[in-house]
């Protein structure tokens, strides 16, 4: 694996890690997820080790072959707990766990700060901004912000890492 800080390393997740992919994303890590790409393609195992390849991506699967197949570019994900999935990929110090708060959940764009109107047009935003630092997506047009929910995954984080 290249020898990149945490914070550039770029990540492909097969469909099988879902959760994880939106906690990397949370911490602000730049992951492709397989879920974009078209369904029902046979070659898929192929061409996920492609993408990995040609984009400089980690690959992280819960298929024994695939990972094998790719080598020092890929990681088998053991667990179908998401805790145990984030304290493996940290262990192998591939990422930093701490939320960021830089990336959407959805789609993987930079979030960009959000301006007055695009939080007060947010019919879910808190009534009370006071003190918050809110994110847009420019593409799935959500707003994101720090609050009860980063803050309960942030202590999930925490614990798990400290058992």
């Amino acid at each position: 694996m290249s020898r990149r800080s945490t914070e550039q390393r770029r990540f492909l997740a097969d469909r099988m890690l879902g959760t994880l992919t939106r906690y990397l994303r949370f911490m602000g890590y730049d992951t492709m997820s397989a879920n974009s790409l078209a369904p029902g393609r046979t070659r898929e195992d192929t061409l996920l080790l492609e993408i990995a390849a040609q984009d400089n991506r980690v690959l992280l699967t819960r298929d024994r072959e695939l990972a094998r197949r790719g080598g020092a570019q890929a990681v088998y994900i053991a667990s179908e707990e998401i805790m145990d999935q984030i304290r493996q990929v940290a262990a192998l110090g591939l990422i930093e766990p701490r939320i960021r708060m830089s990336r959407c959940s959805i789609c993987n764009t930079r979030l960009r700060p959000a301006t007055a109107r695009e939080v007060r047009e947010a019919h879910y935003a808190p009534r009370s901004d006071r003190g918050r630092e809110f994110s847009w997506c420019p593409v799935c047009r959500k707003l994101y912000w720090m609050g009860s929910h980063g803050d309960r995954i942030e202590e999930r984080l925490k614990e798990s890492l400290s058992s």
